[in-house]
C-alpha cells in the first residue's frame, strides 16, 4: 500500500524542479504526493501544471542584519509552524521531504513534532540554513556532492528532470549520441555534425558571459564553430546586433535566443557549455557528459565555485571567476573543448564519470527507507 509523502521546498528552480523530479519517482512507485510551498515562488505555476496538490505557508525569510524583521522572526516561524502542522495532517503525511528554501525549516520543525519522519536533499555543496537544521532532526540526509559538509549525508546525486534523465540515457548509448546530437542540431537548422556551444546565463541571464561571447564570436564562427546563445529575458539586443554585423555567410553560425523552452533539445545539440555552476546546471551538464566552462556567480556565499569544483578535479570542466572572463579566455577554452578532439573526449568521458544520472530513484529509496520500507541501495554511498 502506498505512503503519503509532503514535499516541502519552492522559491527557485533551484530546489522546485528536483523535487518534481522526485515527486514523479514516487508517484510512479504507488505512493500519494503533496507539496508544501508558499505564494509566491515558482512552485505556484510549476506543482499544479505538475498535477500535485499545493499547500502553503507564509514565507519566512532570515533578516540579514538587525531590524524590525528581527524582532518579528518568532512570530512569523511560529504561523508557518502552525500551517506546516496544518498541511501534514491535512494530507496525513507518512514522511516530510525537505529540499531547503524558506519552506523547509517550519516543515521540519512541524514534523518533529509530529513525530512524523524526516528526509533532508541539499542541491548545493554548500548546504543552507534550513538544512543544516533538518540534518540534525534526521537520520535521512541526502546529498548532491561528496563533499557536502552535513552530517551522515548519503551521496545521491540530484533528482534530475526527466526529459534530462532521458537524454542522458540516450546520450550514454555510443551508437545513439551522434544519432541524438545530429537530430537535434538540424532542428536548429544547422548540419547534424556542426560543433556547436551552448552558452547559457539561465532563465534570467548573466551579463558577463553574455559580453563575453558577443565579443568572441567573430572568432568562434571563423573557426567553424556554431553558437547557439541564451541570453536571458529581455537581454538579447547586444547579441542581436553582434549577429547583424557578422559577414552573411557566418550569420546562421549564431543563434540567438532569450530564453529556450526546451533545454533538452538544446543541450542535445552541444558539444560543450558555458554556463553559471548552480548546483542543477552542474548535475545536469555531467549528466549529460557534456564539457563544460563554469563561470560561478559572484554574489551569494561562494557555492557556486564549490558545486562545480568535483567536475573541475576530474578534468570534465575549467571554472574562470566571473570578475577574470574576458572574450579571450572564453574563445580559448571552447576551441579547446570543442575543435580538440582528444580534449573533447577526455573531459567528456571525465563528466560521465562524476555525473549522476538516477537521483530521483537513489532518493525514492532513501525516502521509503525512513517510512521502514526495504530497498536495495547498493550504490549510494557516504559522503
Amino acid at each position: 500500500m502506498g505512503k503519503s509523502f509532503l514535499l516541502a521546498g519552492g522559491g527557485t528552480a533551484g530546489h522546485v524542479n528536483p523535487l518534481l523530479a522526485t515527486a514523479a519517482e514516487l508517484e510512479l512507485r504507488g505512493h500519494r504526493v503533496s507539496v508544501l510551498g508558499t505564494e509566491q515562488g515558482l512552485e505556484q505555476d510549476l506543482v499544479p501544471r505538475a498535477g500535485l496538490d499545493l499547500l502553503t505557508v507564509p514565507k519566512v525569510p532570515m533578516p540579514r542584519r538587525l531590524s524590525g524583521d528581527t524582532f518579528a522572526l518568532p512570530g512569523r516561524l511560529r504561523r508557518a509552524v502552525a500551517a506546516a502542522g496544518v498541511a501534514i495532517d491535512t494530507v496525513a503525511a507518512d514522511a516530510v521531504v525537505g529540499f531547503g528554501g524558506y519552506v523547509s525549516a517550519p516543515a521540519y520543525l512541524a514534523a518533529r513534532r509530529r513525530k512524523r519522519p524526516i528526509v533532508v536533499h541539499e542541491a548545493n555543496a554548500r548546504p543552507g540554513l534550513a538544512n543544516r537544521l533538518g540534518a540534525r532532526m534526521s537520520s535521512h540526509v541526502a546529498v548532491t556532492f561528496p563533499d557536502t559538509p552535513l552530517k551522515g549525508g548519503v551521496l545521491t546525486g540530484l533528482p534530475l528532470r526527466p526529459e534530462i534523465a532521458d537524454l542522458a540515457a540516450l546520450l550514454l548509448d555510443g551508437n545513439g549520441r551522434a544519432e541524438v546530437q545530429s537530430v537535434a542540431r538540424l532542428n536548429l537548422r544547422w548540419p547534424g555534425d556542426a560543433p556547436v556551444l551552448l552558452v547559457t546565463g539561465g532563465s534570467l541571464g548573466a551579463a558577463s558571459l553574455n559580453a563575453a561571447i558577443v565579443k568572441a564570436v567573430p572568432t568562434l564562427v571563423a573557426h567553424g564553430v556554431h553558437v547557439l546563445h541564451l541570453t536571458g529575458a529581455g537581454k538579447a539586443e547586444s547579441a542581436m546586433r553582434a549577429r547583424a554585423n557578422l559577414p552573411t555567410t557566418m550569420r546562421e553560425y549564431y543563434r540567438v535566443e532569450e530564453y529556450s523552452h526546451d533545454m533538452a533539445g538544446a543541450f542535445a545539440a552541444a558539444e560543450a557549455v558555458v554556463c553559471r555552476a548552480g548546483a542543477a546546471t552542474v548535475c545536469e551538464v555531467s549528466a549529460l557528459g557534456l564539457p563544460a566552462l563554469y563561470v560561478p556567480l559572484p554574489h551569494g556565499n561562494g557555492e557556486q565555485a564549490l558545486n562545480a569544483r568535483q567536475a573541475v578535479a576530474a578534468g570534465a570542466a575549467t571554472i574562470i571567476q566571473d570578475a577574470d572572463l574576458t572574450s579571450a579566455a572564453l574563445e580559448l577554452a571552447a576551441e579547446q573543448m570543442i575543435l580538440d578532439p582528444r580534449s573533447n573526449a577526455a573531459m567528456s568521458a571525465a563528466a560521465v564519470s562524476v555525473g549522476i544520472r538516477d537521483g530521483a530513484r537513489r532518493l525514492a529509496d532513501m525516502i521509503e527507507s525512513a517510512v521502514g520500507i526495504d530497498v536495495a541501495n547498493d550504490d549510494a554511498g557516504a559522503a
